[in-house]
């Protein structure tokens, strides 16, 4: 265990972990600021102020699902940075082994499943060729938040660059 002497205090670094732990845990169970407060005995505002700190972004939840692209680990980072929800992004021999590697019935299953994923968020990133995008956003509610990348027109082969910048900005027009 990690201590901090301040004064004539001895702090635990693990025992501050294990309560921010439980304070982000029941918040995101969906109590309130006071329930919360009151369930672990310290202010409603330090809880407030220490959901300030950890802030990444307000606004919707953010999926972003893109291939083929070469610098996925680039654009992977980005969205982490900016505190996207869940990224789906392949390169064009990753998503070929996505289809190979599958029989139809298990193919089938594991795309419903990421389709289902994907409607959960309220807003989406689709980076691809033009007429994938169209299918993609077909795909998706009517009340989704759809923005898209084109990188080419179908049917694509080969890996592409995405700047990482541009989507950086993309992100940031979603969230408002």
């Amino acid at each position: 265990m990690e201590f901090v002497r301040i004064g004539d205090k001895v702090i635990s670094r693990q025992k501050l972990e294990d309560a921010i732990d439980e304070i982000l845990s029941l918040r995101s169970k969906g109590l309130s600021q006071a329930e919360v407060a009151q369930k672990t005995g310290v202010d409603r505002t330090f809880i407030s102020r220490l959901e300030g700190l950890g802030e990444l972004r307000k606004g919707g939840s953010i999926a972003l699902v893109g291939f083929p692209l070469s610098n996925c680990d680039e654009i992977r980072k980005v969205a982490a940075e900016e505190g996207v929800d869940f990224t789906l992004v392949m390169t064009d021999e990753e998503r070929w082994a996505f289809v190979r590697e599958r029989s139809g019935a298990d193919l089938l299953n594991d795309l419903m499943r990421l389709i289902a994923t994907v409607r959960k968020y309220e807003k989406v990133i689709l980076i691809g060729s033009d007429k994938r995008l169209e299918i993609m956003k077909g795909l998706l509610d009517k009340g989704t938040e759809v923005s898209t990348i084109v990188i080419g027109r179908s049917p694509m082969t080969g890996d592409v660059y995405l700047n990482p910048q541009s989507l950086r900005e993309v992100i940031r027009e979603m969230r408002g």
